[in-house]
């Protein structure tokens, strides 16, 4: 009988009622969860879990059930927003199954319910998550025709671009629905106006800046939903043109003290107003980036971020001359980025660490089985870096930080690669040989987005390190490891399964950043490890420091960012399906067809490389002594052995397309900075050298596209201005990448 009972369980099974594919995918996003991890515990592959999110594929038993449990229990913890009803889904499996992955997931996004909010921190001790973006974008150029006045919310009416795949909130808050920032300006009759995204044109009726931040939690709708279920909606931005300052009383521009202070006093008449209004200011103060809030009580949040331009709020070598435009131009640029990236709650690479912790939240609300009622978790939300810092391996650590006063070094001891990890983007430059002197070019290729494709599918550690002895080295456990690999010789290499002979001498060393051979054991992150295996050699480390707690927490880092990327190159008539050719002749002038969403691809590009290097940021200033704690140290993203391990793999990714560029054409590059390579040619263009065949390019190698890991065209010289710059500076080996855009060389660049 039992086995009747067991045969009627699995034929109920088999047919468990799921919700959609889009509520799968909002379950799973909302309690943090990886397709990896589910895939891991329900025993399948990751495309398989992948495909039942996409619609493609219906889950089978035994697989089913479980799965659908999964689902349920999510449910219960994240139920669907009251006006959004989910329906089940019939539990009919396709009856076209294939099998096939599906695309790659794009990251779910929901509002979520409020209530959740109220198990968050206060506003000055946490980082608030990335918002998710609106449902269009506005892509041409436009001011507003209308001002809609008070508190009216009507759009200006007009066709839009719908916004490309990943860009898209998939519906509209009503709370937020003025868009997520504003820029306050002055108009010519004396009113304060706010330009909001899409045209909006707001009357601004607030006459003091405690009743400018109260307007625009009241009335205003200024927002962005959360971009991941256990965050937080983003803060309204309030972008300030010198004109507004003045109406508000704020300087136009900070004194020398105060721009190194990076705040106005404490005793400023703006600040004491808002202090008799009980607004509070975070820690760094009423600065260029000022953040003004009251405590929040039970789910209701009262924050207001600040945006002052002219107090170098932009920075212009991340945002250009966007400081400079006009306020409805700035509204757009600044929307483009909000829309596409998070709302900016900082430089671009604060922004940068606040959209990998939007991601991945800290934290995260349960429902108290006993009560009901949601509280926050006592554990960290899987996947993320936690709410507490941890410390750095000694190895990784920079000179300085005080982890190394238990080592008792002697003072002005200067640690070799034997003591410290040192992974580094690539400056290496040699001589051109003769038949290289006998064509006419240089030609630089510059990677796309170079350090976000190193970070794709990366899986790094998300804990504390772990101290092994003469360890096995795992590929897939990410650490820092020491290691001998002076005996990797690049004149015999394994390329795919292929043993082939090279011109090691025309070739960098993939294991430094100078391109330098190693001369003993060193320390070196995973993917550098990694590499030396692959090129056929053994690997057999003494030491390392592992992280057992790992995850590949910056795919929807990576994957934001490149939609961004991609979505604003498409505006800018650049696509990513285009030919070779029409790649390259797209990318000719295409900074001059729309400047203001240059600015945007600017400011993406500059998120990603800040992110990357804020996450091993040093002192600044701060009265910091060497062997004290700083205060970047106390962030959970303060991660040195993250940033290694994302440079790492990007100097493997370009070492190992110029070893395929190299087997299969025998050419070799003459200078490498960070993501350009140049190579020597008969022609002008990198079609001159690149091996492309009926269109397609070498597998493995260079190819032409804006896709991040693609190259396009740095720029072309002579040979003969190579040579001459050379010989002007008396440098045989001056790295001519760094020059190879323009022409423009410095003594700077020789070191001088």
């Amino acid at each position: 009988m039992s086995e009747l009972f067991d045969a009627v369980d699995a034929l109920l099974a088999s047919r468990a009622a799921l919700p959609p594919p889009a509520e799968r995918r909002r379950l799973r996003a909302a309690h943090g969860l990886t397709i990896d991890e589910v895939a891991t515990a329900l025993r399948v592959r990751r495309a398989t879990v992948s495909g039942w999110e996409s619609g493609k594929t219906e889950p089978r038993p035994p697989e089913r059930d479980a799965y659908a449990r999964l689902l349920e229990k999510l449910a219960e913890l994240y139920p669907a927003p009251a006006d959004a009803a989910v329906p089940v889904q019939a539990a009919v499996v396709p009856a076209a199954f294939t099998g096939r992955a599906a695309p790659a997931e794009t990251q779910a996004l929901s509002t979520g319910p409020v209530s959740e909010a109220a198990v968050m921190t206060a506003p000055e001790n946490t980082q608030t998550p990335a918002p998710a973006p609106v449902a269009a974008v506005p892509v041409a150029a436009s001011r507003p025709a209308s001002t809609i006045r008070g508190a009216s919310t009507s759009r200006r009416p007009g066709a839009r671009k719908a916004a490309p795949a990943g860009t898209s909130a998939g519906g509209t808050d009503p709370r937020f629905e003025n868009g997520p920032l504003a820029v306050v300006d002055v108009a010519e009759e004396g009113k304060v106006v706010a330009y909001c995204t899409g045209g909006l044109v707001l009357d601004v009726p607030a006459k003091s800046m405690a009743s400018l931040v109260d307007w625009t939690l009241r009335e205003a709708k200024l927002g962005q939903p959360k971009l991941s279920g256990p965050g937080r909606p983003a803060d309204p931005l309030l972008v300030l043109t010198e004109a507004a300052c003045e109406r508000y009383g704020l300087p136009v521009s900070l004194t020398e003290e105060e721009r190194i202070a990076g705040r106005i006093p404490e005793g400023h008449k703006v600040i004491k107003q808002l202090t008799r209004a009980d607004w509070k200011l975070t820690q760094r103060g009423f600065g260029p980036w000022a953040r003004i809030y009251r405590p929040a009580t039970g789910s209701e949040r009262a924050c207001v971020q600040l945006c002052i331009p002219s107090w170098n709020a932009l920075d212009p070598r991340f945002w250009g001359d966007a400081a400079q435009l006009p306020a409805a131009e700035l509204a757009r640029v600044l929307g483009v980025y909000a829309s596409r990236v998070m709302t900016p709650r900082g430089s671009t690479a604060v922004t940068s660490l606040e959209l990998m912790t939007a991601l991945h939240p800290p934290t995260h609300a349960v429902r108290d089985e006993e009560t009901g009622v949601l509280r926050q978790a006592e554990t960290k939300t899987p996947g993320s870096l936690g709410k507490d810092s941890v410390d750095c391996a000694p190895c990784e650590a920079p000179d300085g930080h005080p982890v190394l006063n238990a080592l008792d070094l002697p003072r002005f001891h200067v640690r070799g690669p034997g003591e410290k990890l040192f992974e580094e983007a690539y400056d290496w430059a040699r001589p051109m040989t003769d038949a290289e002197c006998t064509l006419r070019y240089l030609v630089g290729l510059d990677v796309n987005m170079a350090f976000a494709a190193g970070a794709n599918g990366l899986t790094v550690g998300l804990g504390e390190p772990t101290h092994v002895n003469n360890p096995v080295f795992d590929l897939k456990l990410p650490g820092s490891w020491l290691v001998d690999l002076s005996h990797v010789d690049l004149s015999k290499v394994k390329v795919g399964k292929e043993w082939v002979e090279l011109d090691g001498s025309l070739l960098p060393s993939p294991f430094t950043s100078k391109g330098d051979r190693p001369t003993g054991p060193a320390w070196y992150a995973t993917p550098t490890v990694a590499y030396a295996a692959e090129l056929g050699y053994d690997v057999a480390p003494t030491e390392g420091y592992v992280r057992y707690d790992n995850g590949r927490y910056l795919d929807g880092w990576y994957q934001r960012l490149r939609d961004a990327y991609l979505a604003t190159m498409a505006d800018l008539g650049v696509d990513a399906d285009l030919s070779p050719e029409g790649f390259l002749t797209a990318m000719d002038g295409y900074k001059e067809r729309d400047p203001e969403l240059t600015i945007a691809v600017t400011a993406i590009k500059a998120t990603v490389k800040g992110g990357i290097g804020k996450l091993r940021e040093r002192p600044r200033g701060e009265g910091w002594r060497p062997g004290e704690r700083w205060r970047a140290l106390e962030r959970p993203t303060w991660r040195p052995d993250i940033r290694a391990a994302v440079i790492s793999r990007t100097r493997i990714n370009l070492h190992r397309k110029i070893v395929k560029h190299a087997a299969f054409t025998g050419q070799y590059p003459i200078a490498i900075l960070s993501d350009c390579v140049v190579y020597a040619a008969s022609g002008p263009s990198p079609l001159d050298f690149l091996p492309y065949r009926d269109g397609k390019p070498l597998p493995g190698g260079f190819k032409l596209g804006i896709n991040p890991g693609l190259v396009k065209h740095e720029g072309t010289q002579s040979v003969l201005w190579g040579e001459e710059v050379r010989e002007r500076f008396n440098a045989p080996e001056l790295n001519l990448a760094r020059s190879i855009k323009d022409g423009t060389v410095t003594d700077v660049d020789n070191g001088e």
